[in-house]
């Protein structure tokens, strides 16, 4: 048994960076348990700056490695040669789909996901904290907006977001630094939109990128991809922003390559007692003690923990009384992609990479008094930007000079939007532990999921707004293409251990606290009790933020 701490904390990631600053900055001694590997803060960030010539195979896939070893990562948006030190690697840690083809897209490095997320924030609205007591779907939300959102101001003025404020109820404004420019055809876009949707308005994309130094953070110059790596720290992650200030406070023990096998059940204490790791490059077994515990692990492996965790008194996993841990599971769909082209504005360039594009916020069931064949609603994401000179390099049939001169000129001006769904919690939609164990002998996540009708209504409606929107701006060779959303690619699973009044329904209360084990308190995307349709990740920061000051003030007594 190893030393004892106030508290430890699962998980490295935005959750987890969040209730290590917060909790070590109230005085508390913090241990933080990490499963992935160390990741250093500029010093790991090998690819930042790389030019293409420089990248191994010049950032081209390297198929049968990535199919062996990475045939769930490599699907993200953010997977290539210059991040894959960042990611899972799926051979060595895999998990069972089952036949739901979810795809469970993971870091394993100190900050986690941090590294790599695409930094939009967006706020939830009371339209989302009273939709499930609204229809029915899932169980209501302990909270509302008012409980959460003097949190929102305090995560957004220490991350720094920037973004626009819109005035509308449903869509949150909040302290924001000054907004990235739209180019002139998303101005023009948001435009028309204004005149001719009542209910409408397109703005930039709210990003945790800064616009201006903050907090000891350089300013963002835009020359991307983000996801390699920031080392001026413009962009929020873990490492850059909330280790460092705990850290700070001299308060802050970190363990990388730990691997969370369970939590202890105190049957007379009724508490957990302590947590059980393997060391993941030696194997060793050890375990350690605090008065509390933050569980930060994400979702489905917060879920596979507690689920581990069986004692006597909680045969089915820790504070399982309900039944509904590792159940609704959610995931925004993104299975409609919608582009057009413009005629016009072909005398403007933008140069640079704006580390954000455009949203339009959510305007379907904002009364519900509409007659949709679904509830809730979505948002759109996208941007707009000039095809460079491939784009239209195979139909020109240049030769000589003129191919010259081709490779010279941008292409048009496209515009693509990407709708993101809500998705319904539905209890058939889990994570339970699969007959397999991995290499530390843990049993296996198993997920079973599928999108239902009500996420397919939503999607045919994605589709026909986003090419009548496209049509309405001028817009030429419009295309709508609706797949079939992948679960998970999104990468905003969340729900396992919900939010709610009544413990027999619920896992945890209105403090993101354990309702049968009060030392336990959860705060990454497992706690939420319905998906909304804006990205999940300022919410869990916010929910960790308040849920650690609950507990740093209620220690003695927890």
């Amino acid at each position: 048994m190893d030393k004892h701490y106030d508290a430890i904390v699962v998980g490295s990631g935005i959750s987890g960076g969040w209730a290590a600053k917060e909790l070590t900055e109230k005085g508390l001694n913090v241990l933080v348990l990490e499963r992935g590997k160390m990741v250093k803060h500029v010093r790991d960030y090998k690819g930042e700056h790389m030019p293409p010539w420089k990248i191994p195979y010049g950032g081209m896939p390297i198929d049968k490695l990535y199919d062996e070893e990475y045939a769930v990562q490599r699907n993200c948006y953010a997977f290539n040669e210059t991040t894959r030190h960042f990611w899972n690697n799926d051979k060595l840690n895999p998990y069972d789909a089952g036949d739901s083809n979810f795809e469970w897209i993971r870091g394993d490095v100190v900050g986690g996901r941090s590294l790599m997320w695409g930094r939009h924030s967006y706020r939830l609205s009371d339209l989302d904290f009273n939709a499930n007591n609204v229809d029915g779907y899932g169980v209501d939300w302990p909270i509302r907006y008012q409980d959460i959102a003097p949190w929102y101001d305090y995560v957004e003025s220490f991350i720094g977001v920037s973004g626009q404020p819109e005035g509308l109820e449903h869509f949150p404004d909040g302290n924001y630094l000054p907004p990235m420019e739209l180019n002139i055809a998303e101005k023009h876009f948001r435009k028309v939109l204004t005149g001719n949707y009542a209910e409408r308005t397109l703005t930039i994309g709210r990003i945790a990128v800064l616009t201006k130094p903050h907090n000891g953070r350089g300013q963002c110059h835009y020359c991307g991809p983000c996801e390699r790596g920031c080392s001026v720290g413009a962009y929020f992650s873990s490492q850059s922003s909330t280790l460092p200030a705990a850290e700070k406070t001299g308060r802050l023990t970190l363990l990388s390559d730990m691997v969370v096998e369970k939590l202890e059940y105190d049957e007379q204490k009724k508490r957990v007692s302590a947590v059980h790791v393997i060391n993941a490059t030696t194997g060793e077994k050890k375990s350690f003690r605090s008065k509390i515990v933050f569980l930060c692990a994400s979702t489905i492996a917060t879920a596979q923990i507690l689920l581990n965790s069986k004692s006597d008194r909680f045969p089915n996993g820790l504070g399982n009384d309900s039944g509904q841990v590792g159940r609704n599971l959610m995931d925004h769909t993104m299975g409609v992609f919608a582009t057009g082209y413009f005629d016009t504005f072909q005398d403007y360039t933008e140069f640079g990479q704006r580390p954000t594009g455009i949203y339009i916020p959510r305007f379907r069931n904002i009364s519900n008094e509409e007659n949709l064949p679904f509830v809730r609603g979505y948002g759109f994401q996208g941007r707009a930007k000039r095809d460079d000179w491939r784009a239209q390099l195979a139909e020109s049939g240049d030769f000589g000079v003129d191919f010259k001169k081709h490779l010279e000129t941008p292409g048009k001006w496209k515009m693509t939007l990407v709708g993101l769904g809500e998705c319904l919690p539905n209890e058939d939609n889990r994570v339970t532990l699969a007959e397999k164990t991995d290499r530390f002998g843990i049993p296996q996540a198993k997920i079973s999921f599928a999108y239902q009708k009500n996420e397919h209504e939503m999607m045919k409606d994605i589709g026909q707004e986003a090419e009548a929107m496209l049509l309405t701006a001028g817009c030429k060779d419009v295309a709508v293409d609706i797949r079939p959303p992948v679960p998970g690619r999104t990468i905003h699973e969340m729900g396992t251990a919900r939010m709610g009044n009544d413990a027999g329904t619920s896992v945890l209360n209105g403090w993101n606290q354990m309702h049968s084990v009060p030392n336990v308190f959860i705060t990454d995307g497992s706690c939420m009790s319905s998906s909304s349709c804006v990205n999940p990740s300022l919410t869990y920061m916010a929910l960790t933020a308040r849920a650690a000051d609950f507990a740093a003030k209620n220690i003695k007594t927890i």
